[in-house]
């Protein structure tokens, strides 16, 4: 929206927006290899990149509220429950990905061995409804109401949530774009904050969303309801949690120092 409305014009900053379907794990990628200068992104995905030598940082908490993974099956699959999922095969967006990641953080809040988890790499979402269809995998963990509209169709079936231990999203930018741009770094973050800070109160901004996402209205309202967007940095404590967690997976060898981490 403040693109379409030229706030970051009016800045001299001309920002282009790319919606990266392949989801954290290849933003990472891009991150690292300087392909992007800044990314909204997974908190623990970026967390989890940056202690394996990825040199970029969170600039600022975006989504102070966590993120509603759904664990999805296909329609037809013979799986009734979560507890029925025990041993099957995850559908996962890439390595090092949220859809990866959270497949440890559910498999341990259910008591399973997370050791033996397997997985089944699928790129995006369509390469997910081709793997719960074929049966080349067996579920699919991703946020719930970019996928509603899926379980509308009768794609898939939802058999519950499970949401992240913490904020969801963060601002990354590569260290690179901090050395050379902390100005107009400033300025797009001042920007995006002004928009998040009264992003509810739009009018109509329910009705707006339904349609340019293709979903329920009541969808979107209970999105709204349990979403908080963030204009601080990420608070070391919820940094703290999120390295333990992941060290505790055996996702990442050991925690590094924080201000590796955050600008």
């Amino acid at each position: 929206m403040a693109i379409e409305e030229g706030a970051f014009e009016e800045r001299g900053i001309d920002l282009e927006w790319t919606e990266i379907p392949e989801g954290t794990g290849k933003m990472c990628q891009m991150l690292q290899n300087n392909e992007t200068d800044l990314a909204i992104i997974l908190t623990e995905g970026l967390v989890k990149s940056i202690t394996e030598g990825n040199s970029s940082k969170i600039v600022q908490e975006y989504i102070s509220t966590p993120l509603q993974w759904g664990i999805h099956v296909g329609a037809k699959s013979k799986y009734k429950s979560i507890a029925d999922l025990k041993g099957s095969k995850a559908a996962i967006s890439r390595m090092g990905s949220g859809s990866h990641l959270m497949a440890f953080v559910n498999a341990q809040n259910k008591g399973w061995p997370t050791d033996s988890l397997r997985f089944e790499i699928i790129n995006n979402l369509d390469g997910a409804v081709a793997a719960l269809t074929e049966g080349t995998a067996d579920y699919f963990m991703w946020e719930r109401f970019t996928t509603k509209p899926l379980v509308d169709k009768g794609v898939f079936r939802r058999l519950g949530d499970c949401p992240t231990p913490w904020p969801c999203f963060v601002i990354a930018a590569t260290q690179k774009f901090l050395n050379e741009e902390e100005n107009i770094l400033r300025h797009i973050l001042e920007v995006i904050n002004n928009y998040t800070s009264e992003f509810k109160q739009i009018p109509s901004i329910d009705r707006s969303l339904a349609n340019r996402y293709a979903q329920q209205l009541e969808d979107i309202q209970e999105w709204l309801r349990i979403t908080q967007w963030s204009q601080k940095q990420l608070p070391e404590a919820t940094l703290t949690k999120v390295q333990d967690t992941l060290r505790e997976l055996n996702l990442i060898d050991k925690p590094i120092s924080l201000s590796k981490i955050l600008n």
